[in-house]
């Protein structure tokens, strides 16, 4: 059984670039259940508390609720439910999910393979993070639902739907001039940038182009909390912070709560901005809850 193939065409509710990591959340809750445990099952009712909580930290805005993976994923041959009246799932109602002591797990066929393959776990996991999530929220992500991946396992992922195109962050560095375009970090250690990275805005993994007007150079603070989607940049280019996000030290002021309003560090005359579609993705599927009033200066 190819169950790296299966991981990688789940089927999903997509509609022009919307996000749907319901069933790789769930699956990842999952495998690192099984990690812990290899005989354990997920009640609904006593794991519904934690998956509502990885959706709504890592899916997008809009509410959802974690019934709809918890039955629609039986459908993708990796996953089993059942009930106190036996096999089968009684659908995607919360309600009669708990009432019936619903019950899931890894299919018999998948428990069986990653008991005789132990490198599989990994392989799947690490798959499931590169097709649906930022790197920069892969190792965050792995301490959320308890996965334990060994850096090693890192090679052993088979290749995704395209590839990267590594000389991205060259392009967009060089853009923006080594300065992060939120707060205009520029730190070095002699000639080499440290702390600054290159974000995509529309995600990769949601078919976001390699390319400079999909990019931002950031320091490895916004960069996370723009994966995040506490910050954010609207049409006129100016740096949207959500008001989600609580920080009470002058820390937080500073680098984040004071960014709201400010306008963009632009790229360097002759490189490309950030696309208007680019940027409309971000906000409907990244970006979390009302931005903050811009701050006074």
């Amino acid at each position: 059984m190819d169950w790296l193939g299966r991981i990688a065409k789940l089927r999903q509710w997509t509609r022009s670039g919307t996000r749907a990591p319901h069933k790789p959340l769930l699956l990842l809750h999952a495998l690192g259940r099984f990690q812990q445990d290899a005989d354990s099952e997920l009640r609904y009712s006593a794991v519904e508390k934690d998956l509502q909580s990885l959706l709504t930290e890592y899916g997008p805005p809009n509410r959802t609720t974690p019934a709809y993976p918890f039955h629609h994923l039986v459908s993708d041959g990796v996953w089993e439910v059942r009930t106190d009246h036996g096999h089968g799932s009684p659908g995607t109602g919360v309600r009669v999910l708990r009432e019936t002591g619903a019950t899931g797990r890894l299919a018999p066929a998948l428990r069986t393979a990653l008991r005789s393959e132990p490198e599989l776990l990994g392989r799947m996991a690490r798959l499931l993070l590169d097709l649906h999530f930022p790197p920069s929220l892969h190792s965050e992500l792995c301490e959320a639902v308890g996965l334990d991946l060994e850096p090693a396992e890192t090679g052993h992922l088979v290749p995704a739907r395209r590839q990267r195109d590594r000389r991205m962050r060259d392009l967009v560095l060089t853009a923006y001039e080594y300065r992060c375009a939120f707060c205009g970090y520029d730190g070095r250690i002699g000639t080499v940038p440290v702390g600054l990275e290159a974000a995509h805005v529309r995600w990769w993994a949601f078919g976001g182009p390699d390319d400079v007007d999909n990019g931002l150079c950031l320091c490895s603070l916004h960069h996370k909390l723009f994966d995040k989607g506490v910050l954010g940049v609207d049409d006129g280019h100016r740096i949207l912070v959500s008001q989600h996000f609580v920080g009470h030290s002058p820390a937080a002021r500073q680098h984040v709560v004071a960014l709201a309003g400010r306008p963009l560090i632009h790229p360097q005359p002759g490189a490309h901005p950030v696309t208007a579609d680019h940027r409309a993705w971000h906000i409907s599927q990244v970006f979390h809850g009302t931005p903050r009033p811009a701050t006074a200066t």
